[in-house]
């Protein structure tokens, strides 16, 4: 059976996913604000913790992605490329290190769920948009002084988050709550009921290759909402840090183990 990812076939041409690396280029809104540690603490699983500074630091990121294999044969197929996201950055400490880790994240697409799967990302499936830029000025921003960009979030019929970001001048960086090795959990539910899950893993991961387009920063206005099925809310706004828009190009190759974790230590 052939098929990097489920279904598994004699040809592997049914696979949701090819094999990485997988390429990615986008546009990132990322908004930075602090809230309480301990509800940052509560989304960390041993044997992470907090972060020994700034520990109340989140960054929710929204991005527009094209995205394919090394055959690149998705971009001539772009419903198989394109697709959008909003994830919820923290970060924690591992063995004296500190790390980015992704509690919340939402796509559009059943093969970006697939690789979130592979790759520890907790992805469920919503609604994300945000505003594109476009060099001619008539119906788009442009990503310099005075250019305003919108995002919005939702999942399963109810508005999760929103923002408005107004640039103002460029940045050295696109925020530093996402800058960091990625510590993520790999798990799978025992198949019996009531058992303990049959595998959990700790792994790290990050960019393989990176390019970025100059950084810009700028006043920003952050709303998140209540929902029956989300927590997002719970990481509630105590005061914004920044908002910062960028270009980016990215590719994945895999990632290590950091642990193989027990029953007892979740």
């Amino acid at each position: 059976m052939k098929g990097f990812f489920y279904p598994r076939t004699a040809s592997g041409g049914s696979s949701l996913i090819p094999a990485p690396p997988w390429h990615y280029s986008g546009d990132l809104l990322t908004v930075e604000y602090r809230t309480d540690p301990a509800r940052v603490a509560e989304l960390l699983p041993a044997p992470l913790r907090l972060a020994p500074n700034d520990p109340g630091a989140v960054a929710l990121i929204w991005a527009d992605w094209q995205s394919c294999s090394s055959s690149r044969e998705e971009l001539l197929d772009p419903v198989r490329s394109q697709y959008k996201e909003a994830f919820v950055v923290v970060r924690c400490s591992f063995e004296g290190q500190t790390y980015s880790r992704c509690v919340y994240i939402w796509v559009d697409k059943d093969f970006a769920v697939a690789r979130g799967l592979h790759q520890g990302y907790p992805k469920k499936l919503g609604s994300m948009w945000q505003t594109r830029p476009h060099p001619f000025a008539q119906a788009a921003p442009q990503i310099g002084p005075g250019g305003v960009f919108g995002a919005t979030l939702a999942a399963g019929d109810r508005r999760l988050a929103e923002a408005v970001l107004t640039l103002r001048s460029e940045s050295a960086t696109n925020g530093f709550v996402n800058g960091h090795p990625m510590a993520h959990h790999r798990f799978f539910p025992g198949i019996e009921k009531g058992s303990p899950d049959a595998y959990v893993e700790l792994i790290r991961s990050g960019a393989a290759a990176f390019e970025g387009g100059q950084a810009w920063s700028g006043d920003v206005e952050l709303r998140l909402f209540d929902s029956p099925t989300e927590e997002l809310a719970r990481l509630e706004i105590h005061e914004i840090i920044g908002g910062y828009y960028r270009q980016v190009g990215v590719v994945w190759d895999g990632g290590q183990t950091l642990a193989v974790v027990g029953k007892d230590e979740e």
